[in-house]
């Protein structure tokens, strides 16, 4: 059985961070199979009663239902095939409407760095890698950070799922520069060699506020390698090479809204907030089964070398994934219901089913956490407006 972290040589340079490989695919399947915490964490959603009275007889029976899932996966691309009639069923349960633009003007057999921006943890890329499937593309590999991946089996799922591993949790400066290092040197050859698409997210962490920013140190990040290999290279030319494609994504309404609220009224309220156990897997959860409204996906068009800096890069990408953001009624309602800047309220998008839908989920919130809850809303139309400062 390989080992979970395979050490990295130097034919396999990558393979602490890297996605799972098709050779790997039955040993990891084996091991979920097993996996005493995941098979408790099946069980206690699925057969709560059975897993208090029988824990092990719960355990054998998710053991089997996930060998019987898997049974015929023998690659990646046969286990995203399974994910694929999830989504599908996700999408047609969870939302009202989902559309794609500005796929078609890229072409279909090159790799892009698609960087988006990040409203939940694990939608994003999959609504990027479903457009991907319906249009007959190959999908993404995805960047996620090693501090949601603190149990194995999760580390496990992603992995097989193509996901890579972005270091947040390495202690000390030069321990850091060297884990971004090769981050920065996957990403290239993914995108250079492998000729295989990427998308990561604009920032750290999900815009809980609701105003999309890049973070200019990912940017810096992704041209290490090149920079590294090249002295004195500039950093278009890096960019461009990485052939770097921003994208937006816009939710009519968020299922994890009512989290992100708390958590923002926390930190205003006490300068600290402290996340439960497992409540990044909960908000994975959240997202896949609650309701969406409509969703839009907009691809932007790939980057120049035309760039002299970091700053100027993501001005570049803020200023495409602005213009791609979609604004739906719930935008604008809330906007409505906080009393600010009344003349950015398109009142003819507003029909009385979507006042009254908008209405009904608001009532559902605490009212301690309404107005960071309306914020979260009405932000990306002051953003779209040039409102909010940088």
């Amino acid at each position: 059985m390989t080992d979970r972290h395979p050490d990295a040589s130097p034919a396999d340079p990558w393979a602490e961070i890297r996605p799972y490989r098709d050779e790997e695919v039955a040993d990891v399947l084996e091991r979920l199979a097993q996996d005493p915490e995941l098979l408790s964490a099946l069980t206690r959603f699925r057969l709560p009663r059975l897993s208090r009275f029988m824990p092990r007889l719960s355990s054998t029976l998710a053991s089997l239902a996930i060998r019987r899932e898997v049974r015929g996966v023998t690659s990646v691309y046969d286990f995203q095939m399974r994910i694929a009639s999830y989504m599908a069923r996700m999408i047609r349960t969870t939302t009202d409407d989902f559309q794609v633009e500005g796929l078609d003007a890229l072409d279909a057999d090159t790799a892009y760095l698609f960087i988006g921006n990040h409203r939940d943890i694990s939608l994003d890329p999959a609504f990027v890698n479903y457009a991907l499937y319906l249009a007959g593309r190959g999908t993404v590999r995805i960047a996620i950070g090693d501090n949601l991946l603190k149990k194995p089996y999760v580390t496990d799922l992603m992995r097989l799922n193509k996901s890579f591993i972005v270091p947040r949790s390495a202690r000390g400066k030069r321990a850091m520069l060297a884990a971004y290092q090769k981050l920065s040197s996957y990403i290239r050859h993914s995108i250079n060699a492998d000729n295989h698409s990427i998308w990561m997210a604009q920032r750290e962490g999900r815009a809980k506020e609701g105003i999309d920013r890049t973070d200019p140190a990912i940017i810096k990040m992704m041209t290490m390698a090149r920079r590294a290999e090249q002295r004195g290279v500039g950093i278009g030319e890096a960019i461009a090479e990485l052939r770097l494609v921003p994208v937006s994504i816009s939710y009519e309404y968020d299922p994890c809204d009512v989290q992100k609220a708390r958590e923002l009224h926390a930190l205003h309220t006490s300068g600290n907030y402290e996340k439960e156990q497992f409540e990044d897997i909960q908000s994975i959860v959240a997202g896949i089964t609650g309701h969406k409204g409509r969703v839009r996906l907009c691809v932007g068009t790939p980057l120049s070398a035309d760039f002299a800096s970091p700053e100027e890069v993501a001005a570049e990408i803020d200023r495409q994934v602005l213009a791609g953001y979609h604004l739906f009624p719930s935008h604008y309602l809330a906007l409505e219901a906080l009393g600010d800047a009344p003349e950015l309220i398109d009142h003819k998008a507003i029909s009385d089913a979507d006042r009254a839908r908008f209405q009904a989920r608001l009532q559902q919130v605490p009212a301690e956490l309404r107005s960071w809850w309306l914020a979260q809303y009405a932000n990306p139309v002051r953003n779209k407006a040039g409102r909010i400062g940088p």
